[in-house]
């Protein structure tokens, strides 16, 4: 055996490889297949590692959804036998037409037409918590025909045919008829007890099963949300993509030297490269079958190079993902103590997402406000009641002029704050009709019927505490509470609801006493988004027949009576000032019937709801509309829904943060405009850009009926109204004035279609803020795709309720309120907070921390492995490309998995560029994310390009010092385990030490993972070092006998890894000084000694601040700028 240890002098490149594989390998006959085998184990043990903790994330994750369902299922409910009895079965059992009992707190097994009830007028109370997350019970009352099936031996005998529509996943809708006793009877969403939801304050229920399994509208609406990925994420797979064509290159251009170094190897019929012995090679180094060989050795290159794909980044990623969001949701600043509810995060696919945001779209109600409604005013027969003063009055330095006089020696000119109302939903205040007053007044008898009718015209649920006579109210609305409390408070009592009636308690005019009334319902025409209305016909107590009738404004005055329109001026003036004022508005009018025309509707009310059809909703509108018209006018309501806390402070850290803020609300646009200044998104100075279809041309038009000719007219208007706007921004470009675009629905209809909608997203990105109002749940989805496609850049929903779900999925990052609208918001949500002002600590803070960690961690993952990989290549290169690695097997296998992903992995959880205080008091650091600085193509060239030179020093020095000399005392030169060995201790070394410079915020993980990672590789060169030759093969008794002895090694690691950092460190020091970025100039501002002189700070802060068109930051400006113009001009 040769023991030859002479590296390849510059003639022979190939010696090196050559005598080692001399010295460990007799056998050259079958070199590539070994070094193939070897190349394919070193490159799947790391693979299989990741693939097979993927499998065991997913696999857990799996079976916790398994166990889930098999609890479900194995549920049990007590069911009909046979002769009245019933026993208990499991969920999974139950098949359509079964009698199910089901008592209070239990669960709804499946959909069900319920029968009857344990009380007398077969009504429940229904919490339908796990489907919308409205936490308010509902009421359902079964028919009056089966309302007698109240004991178990009723349904011994029991037999009825259901017909119904198809399953399908609308929550709110039911169709079909039940044919019991030879008669027809029609079936309603009254009827329908959705699985899912539980029975309360009802000891139980009877109902037939209609839906199971998978038809239930549960599991119909149970659809996968649709797959949203971060833009870095898919930046990084084309990075993926690239790297993997360099692989391929790479591997290609070796494979041709290789294959003709192979050919020309013969020289007068002898070998150059002898000592490869290709006379005993089969392929790989047989001159005669080049071009073979050459392609084994690209298949053994593709193998060889593998390390330049960090085929560990993407489960390090997601495990770094998961703990960040573990972060967020454990973020005290972001926990409402008052509902108990932290933060959220229901994917961590959009972590860093949270910190490139360039537009939020958002609701309104609900999300800026509280939709926690108080009743604040009213207007009575053409009298404006009520003298609060609202938010936006305050905002704007005005109260209503509506009652800003003296009153019957009242003066009512006060600020409610005076005498503040600590009823929940009421902040009325007016002596006038407060305390029974009303009796007083000239239309004390509009103002009964007005008052009245709140108390009447409603589907809300009274429960009375039997202690203290107190009566409180579950409503579907929040608006509907305030209206039974405003009229409890003011003596209308509603006090009791049954199947047929209406009991309420009221102050009689006559005889000044509290009396008790009922009025007998005969019909519920309920509340829609199209109709805007809602309806009861009830029979007082003298047998007349009412029509009362509550509904926006928009298509309550069309509907008067010729008659009825005694008060429709003042109303309006007054609508117009509560809208004004920021407050929601309702008109509330009524007729009387005869028994005639009651009777025409009711028998073709009762044949439409007796209709098996999928249009008998738009039947019933249909007659309903009949019989909703010839009104006369009472009043009208409004409502204050107040801007939730934090709301204006937090909208003008994100106006500081270069963030667009759209408003996208079903409210009226002087609702809307008014909001928008009291949370300081609009503000006095800015120019409006209005878009509406008010011409005196179109109305004309609508009234005359040709839908055609006003569509044409409508589209032309909007198209006329976009470009004059672009006119406009055009002829202020050199000015520095603010735009706002304020736009109905109408027109928004319009606008985005395809021939308009590229125009009207180029107006409106131009402008400061955004407002659309009277916009449909569909519309405020197609405005956020819109705004996606059209600017490419990343956008945010935020709302509440369920008419915001398609804005949320369609975004790329949708948060949901949890709010009182229920959670149907947040269980399509990306992610969950429980106020709006949280949105400024969520992207401000964590989103850039998240984008800044993961954008690091990706660049700092292909530094390491180009580092690591690169080393491979030019060892291969210096070896005439023989396909021999640098390493030995387990160190390749290891590098990723042990020796280096410790400290990315806690950077990527730990590493604050600027901690949480001076995120949030420099907001114009967050455009580091929208401008994508960290994560461009220079920078992840420019760590790349670091890596390359790591390398190039590593390999070069290595070489340089280790060859041709005594390496020991002994005088034994340096083989490839030797230098194997020691330039991958200098790798290690490097990329560890290259995370401690880039790291900013040092924690005692992160100097655990680090320093834990160079000590692992010692460990490991030592314990698997001890193992028996055949198990570790080159690496035997390599640290105790080689390395670890000889000062060299030591000197050589030392010098080389401080070599290989200075260009690192020279570049990050020469940007720093003469061209930092937004965070350096804070980190500078945080060391500097100077940061306790407040004006130096403050001049730093004025820098980094960006000039922002809406906040009151810009409020403050623009007041600045204004008194110093003024004061310029008196001078």
């Amino acid at each position: 055996m040769m023991t030859i240890h002479i590296l390849g002098g510059q003639g022979s490149p190939g010696l090196f490889f050559a005598m080692n594989r001399i010295a460990l390998r007799p056998e050259f006959g079958s070199m590539g297949a070994i070094m193939l085998g070897r190349q394919t184990v070193s490159a799947i043990i790391p693979l299989i590692v990741i693939v097979g903790a993927t499998m065991v994330k997913e696999g857990i994750e799996d079976w916790r959804r398994k166990k889930q369902d098999i609890e479900v299922n194995n549920r049990k409910v007590k069911v009909h036998k046979h002769d009245g009895v019933f026993d208990y079965t499991e969920w999974k059992n139950l098949r359509v037409g079964d009698i199910v009992k089901v008592a209070k707190n239990e669960f709804f097994p499946a959909d069900l037409l319920l029968l009857s009830s344990s009380y007398e007028d077969a009504i429940c109370y229904v919490e339908t918590m796990n489907l919308d997350g409205e936490t308010n019970l509902k009421l359902k009352q079964a028919m009056e025909k089966t309302s007698f099936l109240n004991e178990d031996s009723n349904f011994s005998d029991f037999k009825a045919i259901v017909k119904c529509e198809d399953p399908n996943a609308n929550l709110y809708s039911f169709v079909g008829s039940m044919e019991f006793e030879v008669q027809q009877y029609p079936l309603s969403p009254q009827q329908l007890l959705l699985r899912d939801s539980k029975l309360r304050n009802t000891d139980y229920i009877y109902g037939a099963v209609i839906f199971t399994g998978h038809d239930t509208k549960v599991i119909q609406n149970s659809t996968d949300p649709p797959s949203k990925r971060s833009k870095i994420e898919k930046k990084m797979d084309r990075i993926i993509y690239f790297l993997f064509c360099v692989l391929f290159l790479i591997a290609f251009v070796g494979s041709i030297f290789f294959g003709i170094a192979t050919e020309d190897d013969l020289e007068n019929g002898r070998p150059k490269r002898w000592y490869l012995r290709p006379d005993d090679s089969t392929v790989f180094f047989d001159p005669k079958r080049a071009p073979l060989a050459a392609v084994f050795h690209f298949l053994t290159a593709l193998m060889l190079y593998t390390f330049f794909i960090p085929i560990s980044l993407y489960v390090s990623i997601e495990v770094v993902k998961v703990l960040q969001t573990i972060f967020i949701n454990q973020d005290v600043h972001m926990y409402y103590e008052e509902a108990d509810k932290p933060a959220h995060t229901r994917t961590s696919n959009l972590n860093e997402e949270l910190g490139q945001v360039d537009t939020i779209l958002s609701d309104k109600t609900g999300t800026l406000t509280c939709n926690s409604m108080e009743f604040i005013k009213c207007s009575v027969a053409g009298t404006a009641y009520g003298r609060g003063v609202t938010e936006v009055e305050s905002t704007l330095n005005g109260g209503s002029p509506l009652v800003n006089e003296e009153v019957n020696g009242v003066d009512h000119k006060k600020d409610s704050t005076d005498s503040k109302s600590h009823v929940q939903g009421f902040n009325f205040e007016d002596e006038r009709i407060m305390n029974g007053n009303w009796m007083n007044e000239p239309h004390a008898d509009v103002i009964q019927k007005f008052f009245r009718l709140l108390t009447i015209c409603h589907t809300a649920i009274p429960e009375v505490d039997e202690e203290t006579g107190k009566v409180s109210y579950e409503a579907e609305s929040p608006d509907e509470a305030a209206f039974v409390i405003a009229a409890r408070e003011l003596g209308f009592e509603f006090y009791k609801r049954t199947q047929t009636s209406i009991s309420l308690h009221e102050l009689d005019p006559v005889s000044r006493k509290r009396v008790e009334r009922t009025y007998k319902l005969l019909n519920v025409l309920e509340f829609n988004s199209s109709r805007k209305r809602m309806s009861v016909i009830v029979r007082d107590e003298e047998g007349k027949i009412l029509v009362l009738c509550k509904g926006a404004d928009s298509v309550m005055f069309g509907r008067l009576a010729k008659n009825g329109r005694k008060f429709e001026e003042e109303t309006r003036e007054h609508v117009n000032e509560y809208a004004n004022d920021g407050l929601r508005t309702l008109i509330l009018s009524y007729r009387e019937l005869d028994e005639t025309e009651y009777k025409e509707f009711s028998d073709k009310f009762n044949e439409v709801k007796n209709s098996v059809s999928a249009d008998r909703e738009s039947l019933i509108d249909v007659v309903a509309e009949k019989i909703e018209r010839d009104l006369i006018l009472l009043g009208a309501t409004a409502v204050e829904d107040k801007l939730q806390n934090g709301v204006p402070n937090c909208i003008n850290k994100l106006a500081q943060a270069g963030i667009k803020i759209w408003v996208l609300t079903g409210d009226k646009m002087e609702t809307a405009i008014n909001i928008g200044f009291s949370c300081s998104l609009l503000r006095q100075g800015m120019k409006q850009i209005i878009i509406n279809l008010e011409s005196s041309q179109i109305q004309a038009l609508e009234k005359a009926g040709d839908k055609a000719a006003t569509a044409k007219a409508s589209e032309e208007s909007v198209f006329r109204q976009i470009t004059e706007g672009k006119a406009q921004l055009s002829s202020s470009s050199g000015r520095s004035e603010a735009f706002a675009l304020i736009i109905d629905g109408k027109s928004l209809a319009y606008a985005l279609n395809d021939d308009m909608k590229k125009m009207f997203l180029d107006l409106a990105v131009h402008c400061a803020s955004v407002i659309c109002c009277r916009s449909s749940p569909k519309q405020k989805a197609l405005v956020t795709r819109l705004v996606k496609s059209g600017t490419g850049k990343t956008t945010l929903a935020i709302g509440d309720g369920a008419n915001d779900v398609g804005m949320l999925q369609e975004a790329d990052i949708g948060v949901g309120i949890s709010g009182a609208e229920g959670m149907q918001a947040v269980m399509s949500s990306d992610i969950a907070i429980a106020q709006f002002r949280y949105l400024e600590r969520l992207l401000l803070v964590h989103g850039h921390w998240c984008y800044r960690r993961i954008s690091s961690m990706i660049c700092y993952f292909f530094y390491k492995n180009i580092t690591f990989g690169f080393t491979l290549f030019l060892y291969e290169a210096f070896t005439s490309f023989s396909g021999q690695p640098a390493y030995n097997d387990w160190f390749l296998s290891l590098y990723s998995v042990f020796f280096s992903t410790f400290p990315v992995v806690a950077m990527g959880i730990f590493d604050q560029d600027v901690s949480a205080r001076y995120c949030l008091k420099f907001p114009l650091l967050y455009q580091e994310g929208v401008q994508n600085v960290l994560f461009s193509w220079r920078r992840i060239l420019g760590w790349m390009l670091n890596g390359f030179c790591s390398a190039i020093i590593i390999f070069f020095s290595c070489m340089k010092a280790l060859g041709l000399q005594a390496f020991n005392n002994d005088g034994q030169t340096a083989g490839r385990d030797i230098v194997g060995g020691t330039m991958y201790t200098c790798v290690v070394w490097v990329v560890n030490l290259q995370m401690a410079l880039a790291i900013s915020y040092f924690t005692l993980v992160q100097h655990v993972a680090i320093w834990g990672s160079i000590a692992i590789w010692y460990l490991f060169l030592l314990i698997y070092g001890a193992m028996s030759p055949i198990t570790s093969t080159t690496a035997y008794k390599l640290l105790i006998e080689d390395l670890a002895p000889t000062s060299s090694y030591w000197l050589v690691t030392f010098v080389v890894v401080i070599s290989a950092l200075i260009p690192y460190f020279s570049y990050s020091t020469i940007q720093m000084r003469f061209f930092p970025m937004y965070h350096q100039i804070i980190q500078l501002i945080r060391r500097s000694s100077r940061t306790n002189d407040p004006e130096y700070f403050d001049r730093v802060r004025q820098s980094l601040r960006q000039s922002t068109t809406f906040g009151f930051t810009s409020h403050l400006a623009s007041s600045t700028s204004r008194l110093s113009n003024e004061n310029n001009g008196h001078r």
